[in-house]
């Protein structure tokens, strides 16, 4: 197949997948099922237009997707966010996917006749929730933040948990002196060096973004892509899990205020869209549909047991001492989304020859699909039933400043920036007013747009410029018309724009 051919599919794929996510809106279906829904359609037992049936690639193209995908749900939330609900996170993420895989594991060795370990083995590889399919949930969700954001925690962390679950039980299997004490061992070191590293990695980044003036926003795009292969690498090169390095790198990043964070935020959202569909394409060529009616009952009984029984319990034991009611825990029970990643970590044991692994990876997907459909489609309406959903646009914006009687409307106050101001890329207060919020930072040279405790906002750099938002964007004005370069130019009209909203 030429160049040229093969660049076109990509792009009828790309263009589908954009499709298939309006025409998922518009069915109230999770996105990830017409995703792949498309791959099994034009692969090798469908129509026939791609032939692929190499799980090694798949793997690989399903790694780099995840992890995409991870670094962008860290980037989106941040540690701020996240530290309230941190241990639900961590409890749902650790012992919740331990007891998720245990239960289902002890019931699929039961049913179908295999020996504990390949039960665990298949109960861990569904044990674990999906990232792309929870952040793409909760984006169009109007669910209570708590429960939302213990969500994303819980997505983000639990992918390690379940890929050494895997990693482990594998070689349990396939290594006779392997044991108990063997998986607690590669529990401890991957995700210590995993977390150790993702905190370096991001703290590194932060450092040099914030003093790297690079005159333009393409700049710090690629250096947080940067950051995020280097967090991943890193740790895998030290044995550790390189998936929980660039989430935590992910969250270090989004807890902080770097510069162009807007549009390497944007950047990074149409990234992990991008993986989310490919991944989701090529795992859809994997399949062989014609396979799947073989393992339609044992799938079916997987998810059932899943869904209804190894999620349920999981989550009522790991979050008991949360401060969650009844309602808010069956909610999160039933958000636990299945994805493209068990069927990531499906490809594993077919890849390493367990015995009957091509079986379980049907079976992992018919029984991924199935909860997919049913979970992903009644979320919504199971959580507004239940009452722990709010009314959307009812929160203000963080960014905005806390008006008070005191503050001065129209007054505006320009003058050179002093030594004494402090640094003006990330102030801290400004004439004797705390900064409130980060707007904007300046990238040709140091400098912000902020908000000020009073009422008002203050753009800072050469000169420092202190008001109400009308008064600083006529400032602002000024200065765009007597600036002396392009870069400072688009700096001005930068500001009177977020001054003019």
């Amino acid at each position: 197949m030429s160049d040229s051919n093969l660049i076109l599919i990509a792009g009828l794929l790309l263009v589908a997948g954009l499709l298939a996510t309006i025409a998922a809106g518009k069915l109230r279906v999770p996105g990830l099922v017409l995703f792949i829904g498309l791959g099994m359609a034009i692969g090798s037992d469908g129509t026939g237009w791609i032939d692929f049936d190499d799980y090694e690639l798949a793997r690989t193209i399903g790694v780099i997707a995840l992890a995409l995908i991870l670094f962008e749900g860290g980037l989106n939330v941040g540690f701020g966010e996240i530290r309230p609900v941190l241990g639900a996170s961590v409890a749902l993420a650790i012992p919740g996917t331990l007891i998720t895989a245990a239960i289902v594991g002890l019931a699929a060795s039961w049913i179908f006749g295999i020996s504990l370990l390949e039960g665990v083995l298949l109960g861990s590889i569904v044990s674990v929730t999906d990232g792309a399919a929870i952040f793409s949930l909760l984006r169009g969700s109007s669910l209570r933040p708590r429960i939302a954001l213990t969500l994303e925690g819980e997505t983000g962390l639990n992918d390690p948990v379940a890929i050494l679950l895997v990693v482990g039980l594998i070689d349990w299997i396939q290594l006779p002196d392997y044991g108990l004490g063997d998986m607690v061992i590669l529990f401890l070191r991957e995700l210590g060096i995993g977390a150790v590293v993702g905190m370096a990695v991001g703290w590194l980044a932060v450092w040099g973004l914030r003093r790297a003036w690079l005159g333009n926003e393409a700049g710090y795009v690629i250096g947080t892509m940067g950051t995020a292969a280097l967090a991943f690498g890193a740790a895998g090169s030290l044995h550790g899990s390189g998936f929980l390095a660039v989430y935590v790198a992910g969250l270090w990043l989004g807890t902080v205020t770097i510069p162009a964070k807007r549009a390497v935020a944007v950047f990074h959202q149409g990234l992990a869209q991008v993986a989310q569909v490919m991944m989701f394409v090529v795992l859809g060529l994997l399949v062989f549909p014609s396979q799947l009616g073989g393992v339609a009952l044992e799938g079916t009984v997987l998810a059932i047991i899943l869904m209804f029984v190894g999620r349920p319990v999981a989550t009522l034991v790991s979050t008991a001492a949360a401060g969650f009611t009844l309602r808010e825990q069956s909610v999160l029970a039933w958000a636990g989304l299945r994805g493209a990643v068990p069927v990531v970590l499906a490809t594993f044991p077919v890849i390493d020859g367990v015995p009957d692994s091509l079986d379980f990876f049907n079976i992992v997907f018919f029984a991924v699909l199935l909860s997919t459909l049913l979970q992903g489609a009644t979320f919504e309406l199971f959580a507004k039933r239940l009452g722990v959903t709010t009314t959307a646009g009812t929160a203000l914006s963080e960014a905005a400043p806390r008006r008070t009687a005191g503050a001065r409307a129209q007054v505006l106050t320009v003058r050179p920036w002093a030594d004494g101001d402090g640094d003006p890329a990330f102030p801290k207060r400004i004439l004797g007013n705390e900064v409130t919020g980060q707007l904007l930072v300046r990238l040709d040279r140091p400098g912000a747009l902020v908000t000020l405790a009073d009422g008002r906002y203050a753009f800072t750099g050469p000169v420092l410029g202190v008001g109400s938002a009308r008064a600083l964007q006529e400032a602002a004005r000024r200065r765009l018309t007597s600036a002396g370069s392009e870069v400072e130019r688009a700096w001005w009209r930068e500001v009177v724009g977020v001054l003019a909203h």
